[in-house]
């Protein structure tokens, strides 16, 4: 039997996204933006409203960067989704966030978090408020690749939002290979 909870948006995983994008003044300003993802191939896409000062900052310069949560991180991330940059412009330094400034576009990458997605802006819906961004590289801190070169995901222990019980969850262990399990069903 099922237990029915009407209409929620909740699924899993639901990635913790930051968005970062730089003020008109040049000082960086991040914010929590649960509700996104993949979108195309070269395409993310965000539920944001105008009202935030990152989403009006990003619009102004046309770039942000998308960095994912970590456990390591978890209250700096919690934190740029509770208070607004509109009251408190220096939310970015009082998370305790350090700013390096993409190759790619004019926004800032977060020099705490080890994944940075580099954005130009595509469109944006202030009624719908969707937010889409133009996949432009994708960086990672070395210090968080195996000695192959690839992302070690447990180092990186990315964190997703569990809405169900408004907690953060650590992503877990490797259960299986994409692409490849499923061909012993074919």
């Amino acid at each position: 039997m099922r237990k029915n909870f009407g209409a929620h948006a909740s699924i899993y995983p639901q990635p913790v996204f930051i968005l970062a994008a730089y003020g008109e003044d040049g000082t960086p300003c991040a914010m929590n933006a649960a509700w996104g993802g993949i979108s195309d191939d070269q395409e993310l896409s965000f539920c944001v409203s105008p009202s935030h000062r990152t989403v009006k900052d990003l619009l102004a310069r046309g770039a942000f960067t998308v960095s994912m949560g970590t456990a390591e991180q978890v209250v700096a991330c919690d934190y740029v989704g509770l208070v607004s940059g509109n009251q408190v412009p220096d939310k970015f330094a009082r998370a305790g966030f350090h700013a390096t400034k993409s190759e790619f576009v004019d926004a800032p990458c977060i020099d705490e978090l080890p994944i940075a997605v580099s954005c130009r802006v595509v469109s944006y819906d202030p009624e719908s408020c969707r937010l889409v961004g133009e996949i432009v590289n994708v960086s990672v801190d070395e210090a968080y690749l195996t000695p192959e070169g690839k992302v070690d995901v447990d180092k990186v222990a990315p964190i997703t939002y569990d809405s169900f019980n408004k907690t953060y969850v650590r992503l877990g262990a490797v259960v299986g290979r994409a692409f490849y399990d499923g061909a012993a069903l074919k």
